[in-house]
């Protein structure tokens, strides 16, 4: 079966910062339509600064990111949505006034913005907590806002930074279900990134290892089992097995690094 086709590519893409360091060098990464894609490795690999460059709130010190239509950056026709490290919500705003945020920079309708947010928040079960403030809310339940967020623009893109690494266990688990749900059935693109072997095999249909800095792809695991995905998975012997292979990866990618 052919791979679908990406709608963003990397091609050699470099990116140095200004105090000499090397974050990523001939990075080669294809971004395929309608994927679950995570980018796996250790802290400091590059890979948020290959989300940032994707999003073009960086530029590439070389090479370049390519969109299928040619575009050298996001357009109206490729909008993307951010999920951060952090949900970075205004703490003097509601939950509601914080999701609807980009449709009021876009200058979207009261009425239409008013009737999207409520749509969203349904989605990532936060419906009763419309006028609540993000102190009042739980970890798990502002980075359901910062979700809900990225997605109320309806983005052919949803970009991920590591949204559940200071989440604990249980709300990381139901979180990453919930994810899951919303990714079959908005059918957005993502790319996602985590250090986590584990939670990379339980959410992906693709993952990237890369090397240590600079970074650049190391090798490519498909994650072959079918969607969608619960506890029956994540306790079977396909799971452990693609998370031993997957570790297995990393672990040569690190060796790379130490034998360099």
């Amino acid at each position: 079966m052919a791979s679908p086709a990406p709608i963003l590519t990397l091609r050699r893409v470099g990116k140095t910062f200004p105090n000499s360091v090397v974050a990523l060098d001939a990075l080669d990464l294809e971004v395929r339509d309608g994927e679950f894609l995570s980018l796996l490795g250790p802290s400091g690999c590059g890979k948020s600064t290959a989300l940032r460059l994707i999003a073009a709130l960086a530029e590439p010190s070389r090479g370049e990111v390519v969109w299928r239509n040619g575009e050298s950056e996001p357009s109206a026709s490729h909008t993307i949505g951010f999920v951060f490290q952090e949900p970075t919500l205004m703490p003097w705003a509601t939950v509601s006034a914080n999701v609807s945020l980009p449709l009021r920079l876009a200058g979207t309708d009261l009425h239409a913005a008013a009737a999207r947010v409520a749509q969203m928040l349904d989605r990532v079960g936060l419906s009763e907590f419309a006028s609540t403030y993000p102190r009042e809310l739980s970890g798990g339940m502002r980075m359901r806002v910062s979700l809900a967020r990225a997605l109320v623009t309806d983005p052919e893109l949803l970009l991920m930074d590591e949204p559940f690494a200071a989440l604990d266990e249980i709300t990381r688990f139901r979180l990453n279900n919930d994810l899951l749900a919303l990714w079959q059935a908005l059918g957005k693109t993502v790319v996602f990134v985590t250090h986590s072997v584990f939670e990379s095999v339980y959410l992906s249909n693709r993952i990237v290892v890369m090397t240590p800095r600079p970074g650049r792809v190391f090798t490519e695991i498909a994650i072959d089992a079918p969607y969608p995905r619960d506890e029956s998975f994540r306790t079977s012997a396909e799971y452990a097995g693609y998370c031993r292979k997957t570790s297995q990866a990393l672990a040569a990618a690190m060796a790379q690094e130490a034998s360099a």
